[in-house]
């Protein structure tokens, strides 16, 4: 039996890059699927490479609570339960703390940070009422320690860290898992980005990784099922680094 066999699992920023590389994991391992993200084109082509799978999508902005209600209303509604979600939504945002604007600067916390809370809220409200469940959030080994030139984003996974170890503790009892992984440099869009703005970073990032490599989505998307699955039935809290050995 494949690890998520019977489980249905929401997946948040299911668009590209990790999001939709762990739907595909998520779908092979044998889960129902629900795609979340703001737009429609991206949904239905993924949707449709996955259409051997029990796959459906739906749009929504994180920053939005109506929205992600509305997401979370439709998951439940489409597979009848909820037993895993994959908060995998955000935004990058370079730059030296003084010259992010402020209104990038909001921005990047209302998706980041706000958008996090926003899907914990809602998704923990499904979970109570079944009386189990499963949550990973994405943060980053950004999350765990700093550099220079992303400041902004930093703060927000540092901080998505922080709301993950709170609700481990305040939903633990009623049943809920909640757990936090951490990418290295993993080939996204956003990594591309990073690449724009800050040139040689990821070349020295792969240097300073033990494994000598980028990671991948799926690879980020296998750890992530094994968190959602019951074989990680007695881990909550837990912020796991996929890097490479980077954080060693």
């Amino acid at each position: 039996m494949s690890l998520l066999t019977g489980k249905v699992v929401l997946v948040v920023g299911a668009s590209s890059g990790i999001g939709a590389d762990a739907a595909r994991v998520f779908a092979a391992d044998g889960a129902s699927v629900m795609l979340v993200a703001r737009h429609e084109e991206p949904l239905a082509k993924l949707a449709a490479e996955l259409s051997d799978h029990d796959v459906a999508y739906t749009t929504g902005d994180v920053s939005s609570a109506s929205e992600v209600d509305e997401f979370v209303s439709a998951t439940v509604s489409r597979f009848g339960r909820l037993d895993g979600a994959f908060n995998n939504a955000a935004m990058g945002g370079g730059g030296r703390l003084d010259e992010v604007s402020e209104e990038d600067f909001d921005r990047i916390m209302a998706v980041n940070v706000k958008g996090t809370w926003l899907c914990l809220r809602a998704e923990v409200a499904v979970m109570e009422r079944q009386g189990s469940g499963s949550i990973v959030n994405v943060s980053s080994i950004g999350g765990v320690r700093g550099s220079s030139g992303m400041g902004a984003y930093q703060a927000t996974k540092h901080a998505v860290i922080g709301l993950t170890r709170t609700a481990a503790h305040d939903f633990g009892p009623l049943g809920i898992r909640v757990n936090v992984i951490a990418p290295g440099p993993t080939e996204t869009p956003m990594l591309d980005e990073l690449r724009r703005t800050i040139p040689g970073g990821v070349e020295a990032r792969i240097a300073a990784t033990p494994l000598r490599k980028v990671g991948t989505g799926a690879e980020v998307g296998s750890t992530a099922a094994f968190l959602l699955s019951d074989r990680a039935s007695h881990l909550s809290g837990v912020v796991l680094p996929v890097d490479g050995g980077f954080t060693a």
